[in-house]
């Protein structure tokens, strides 16, 4: 998967609060949603002439749902309730403890909120089963030829 899917898929599960989101999806969001915010600020700066920041406020207002649906998923890697996304209230104090949720590698194996996305699960065949192998032909004899 490259960067930038990681950027859409969170986009297209925008309202997904179950389930668990690995720490390289969470940081590869963040890293283009911080891109295109500064993109969106400086190309519309100069075409608006200084009120570009009111457009990257509405993009930020825009993605607003879908950062904190990751947030959750992204506790949940950890074992953790989404609601504790709530520290994030408590100045300073909460922000440094999500960011150390944030750092910290989920949960191998399964756990409540879901399978580990790092893990690729064994899918079974749904396929037909492989065809028994041919058994040798046996060779065609060749006639004699009449012109000798």
């Amino acid at each position: 998967m490259k960067s930038f899917d990681y950027y859409t898929e969170a986009l297209k599960n925008y309202v997904k609060f179950e389930g668990r989101a690995s720490r390289k999806q969470y940081w590869y969001f963040t890293l283009w949603n911080i891109i295109i915010s500064i993109v969106v600020s400086i190309v519309l700066g100069i075409i608006l002439q200084g009120n570009g920041v009111y457009v990257s406020w509405i993009y930020s207002l825009a993605v607003l749902l879908p950062s904190l649906a990751l947030l959750i998923r992204r506790t949940h890697d950890i074992g953790k309730s989404g609601w504790w996304v709530l520290l994030l209230l408590v100045p300073i104090v909460g922000a440094i403890v999500i960011l150390v949720f944030l750092c910290t590698p989920g949960e191998p194996g399964t756990n409540k909120y879901g399978t580990n996305p790092n893990e690729v699960a064994e899918v079974p065949s749904t396929s037909a089963p492989e065809p028994a192998p041919m058994s040798e032909a046996t060779p065609v004899e060749s006639t004699p030829n009449a012109n000798g």
